[in-house]
């Protein structure tokens, strides 16, 4: 390390905050906070995380990056108590007055808004001090919570980064991308997101199982397709009249199947973009699948199911329908519910009027199968409905 090299005296004060470069006396906090699964889960900090991965980090790397000004990391601490909550800096600092934001919360510090109040705090820096025309941020698919800081700040989302990050563990995943530019800053009084908020809390954690039971008292689950559904989804999907009323591709073999458990339905899951079900028996067994989507209004999502020919008529489909429904309802804040199905398809219509949802009409050409167009029943279900019921 170059012994020239020296870290300069920044302070920043706001929201009750501290954010100071890192010194050697912080190497005991930054140690702790670095167990945290999450953070291994979402950073690139080392993985087992030592005592020497901290020490250096407070020390030669905080020295280097801010004398060669290629990054300004900084650790958050409460201003009463001199605690430790958090990592926050640029990193990736060029000479084009670009840089990119990162930022990390202690465990014990989390759910009081450190996140955004550094990282507004941090913003607001880097733009007056740095002159800054652009700041990045980055964010693995499925980390719900950074995002929620980014937006409410005001970055905008630009995009998807394809297989953009790579852990120290090999692991590699796609990142969402976005920047915030001069002026685009938003302070403490902004109006919140209680909806985004709580949609984020949901996707950030595990799918969970949801528990019923039918009509006829049989209990059933919903929950995330596992490895050991695949012989009896390639068995569900390859039945004449899958093939003939759903969109499953033709012909249907076992990588569909195991593309679909592996990869759509987690997928689908860490974007936030909805639920991918295996409806399974009271012996945990696959019946069908089910899946809720989310639409482009933030209230809105449509459903789409399918039931194994072993278990048709059992009552499955549309208690375990009713119940994503609700769920929709309850933890994703949705009021409206769509189904659609081929004019002709009289089991998918029991299905979703037993359910609880209206048909509502006829949409002409409303689908594509097979290359052909084909007229569509559509029907929803309301909050409301759900409610009275």
């Amino acid at each position: 390390m170059d012994a020239d090299l020296e870290t300069p005296t920044v302070q920043i004060r706001e929201a009750g905050l501290v954010l100071r470069p890192w010194r050697p006396e912080d190497e005991d906090a930054v140690y702790r906070a670095c167990q945290d699964p999450q953070i291994h889960r979402w950073t690139n900090v080392p993985r087992p995380y030592l005592r020497e991965h901290a020490h250096q980090y407070v020390t030669e790397f905080t020295t280097m990056a801010w004398g060669t000004g290629t990054g300004s990391p900084m650790g958050a601490f409460d201003e009463q108590t001199g605690e430790l909550l958090g990592a926050f800096g640029l990193i990736n600092q060029r000479p084009d007055r670009e840089a990119e934001v990162g930022y990390w919360v202690a465990p014990w510090a989390r759910r009081r808004g450190v996140a955004t109040a550094a990282t507004r705090a941090i913003a607001r820096w880097a733009m007056a001090t740095l002159n800054l025309r652009r700041l990045i941020w980055r964010a693995e698919v499925g980390n719900h919570a950074s995002r929620l800081v980014a937006e409410g700040l005001g970055f905008r989302v630009e995009g998807v980064l394809r297989n953009a990050i790579h852990r120290p563990d090999g692991h590699k995943a796609d990142c969402w991308y976005g920047a915030l530019l001069p002026g685009d800053l938003r302070e403490a009084a902004a109006p919140g997101n209680p909806a985004g908020r709580r949609r984020a809390a949901t996707f950030a954690g595990a799918q969970p199982r949801l528990q019923g039971r039918t009509a006829n008292g049989e209990p059933f689950a919903l929950r995330a397709p596992e490895p050991r559904d695949v012989d009896a989804i390639v068995a569900a999907c390859r039945d004449p009249e899958s093939q003939r009323w759903t969109t499953v591709p033709r012909p249907y073999g076992r990588p569909d199947a195991e593309v679909f458990v592996t990869d759509i339905a987690p997928t689908r899951w860490a974007y936030g973009d909805g639920a991918v079900c295996a409806v399974v028996d009271g012996d945990d067994q696959y019946v069908g699948s089910m899946e809720l989507r989310l639409g482009t209004r933030p209230d809105t999502g449509d459903v789409g199911y399918l039931v194994a020919p072993w278990a048709r008529g059992r009552g499955y489909a549309p208690a375990a329908l009713r119940l994503l429904a609700a769920w929709g309802v309850t933890e994703l804040g949705l009021n409206r519910i769509e189904w659609r199905a081929y004019v002709g398809n009289d089991a998918s219509r029991r299905v979703a009027e037993k359910a609880g949802f209206t048909v509502e009409g006829t949409q002409r050409d409303g689908c594509v199968h097979l290359g052909e167009y084909r007229d569509a029943w559509t029907g929803a279900i309301l909050a409301r409905d759900l409610v009275r019921a």
